[in-house]
């Protein structure tokens, strides 16, 4: 299946079982992609010592999952793509979308 995670919070918790949900996916045999969307740009900042979020995106990534953040969110915020999020347009975001069998949104 290829799964695709449009993450629009920046709550930890929230963050934190989406990256979880992702890297279980991963573990299946499944393809899975991220796009942050709005306050989910900032979810590398939502990093707690209960709620890894930073940890759990790695964690994604090493597991073969890719992270796309919102260029034009991220220039709102006068922030850049990092090197776990990438920095992508909403044609990433629409191919995300049409490439996936599932999306969930969280």
């Amino acid at each position: 299946m290829k799964l695709g995670l449009v993450i629009y919070s920046s709550d930890a918790e929230t963050v934190w079982n989406a990256f979880r949900l992702g890297v279980f996916a991963l573990k299946q045999g499944d393809s899975v992609r991220a796009f942050l969307l709005a306050r989910g740009v900032e979810c590398e900042s939502s990093h707690t010592e209960k709620f890894p979020v930073r940890t759990q995106m790695q964690a994604f990534v090493d597991a073969g999952g890719s992270i796309l953040a919102c260029g034009t969110c991220l220039k709102l915020r006068h922030s850049e793509g990092t090197e776990l999020c990438l920095l992508s347009t909403m044609q990433d975001l629409y191919e995300l979308i049409r490439d996936s069998d599932r999306v969930v949104s969280l």
